[in-house]
């Protein structure tokens, strides 16, 4: 078995009178994410990013949102179960690395608790989720405010027993310069 990774992208509007979920953290702010389940749109991302490595689907084939079942469904339990996915497939999660576009709210203070939630459902730690923000500097549906989305979602997965067992992690290298 080999190292994968996977990308995941996600997209939703921001309407009024709905909540801002992202990260699996409820963010104050005057517009939330239209969608079938909270909206989470890094959740989503990272889903899709999980599933992806792994050629399992995408989340619209796991969790369609034609399913009642679904409506309203908190997005880090998607990502709890596909996380049990990735561990029946005989991997794990190694690390993940995101970056949110969008132009507000400023998320700067929510990344220690998105990075803590994420972490958490993925069974790494902190310092193994990274998530960072962009905006589009007012240009498109994100610099209109009318768009929340997560670009760029990289999941690195591992087999289960690399990561179980450090021993047979390989040393690591260090880098010679040839001139000498």
């Amino acid at each position: 078995m080999s190292y994968r990774i996977g990308s995941g992208v996600d997209f939703h509007q921001l309407v009024i009178g709905k909540e801002l979920w992202i990260g699996g953290v409820l963010i104050p702010h005057h517009k939330g994410a239209d969608g079938h389940s909270d909206a989470d749109v890094l959740l989503h991302a990272i889903c899709d990013a999980l599933l992806g490595a792994l050629a399992l689907g995408d989340i619209g084939f796991h969790f369609p949102n034609t399913d009642e079942k679904f409506k309203n469904i908190r997005s880090i339990l998607l990502l709890e179960h596909c996380y049990q996915l990735i561990t029946k497939s005989g991997y794990t999660v190694v690390n993940v690395d995101s970056t949110l576009c969008l132009e507000n709210p400023k998320i700067k203070e929510y990344v220690p608790m998105m990075q803590l939630a994420i972490s958490q459902s993925l069974k790494v730690t902190v310092k193994d989720v990274s998530v960072k923000a962009t905006t589009t500097e007012t240009m498109g549906f994100a610099g209109i405010k009318s768009l929340s989305s997560s670009l760029s979602v990289y999941p690195t997965l591992a087999p289960r027993l690399l990561k179980v067992s450090p021993q047979l992690r390989p040393e690591p290298f260090s880098v010679v310069p040839l001139w000498k």
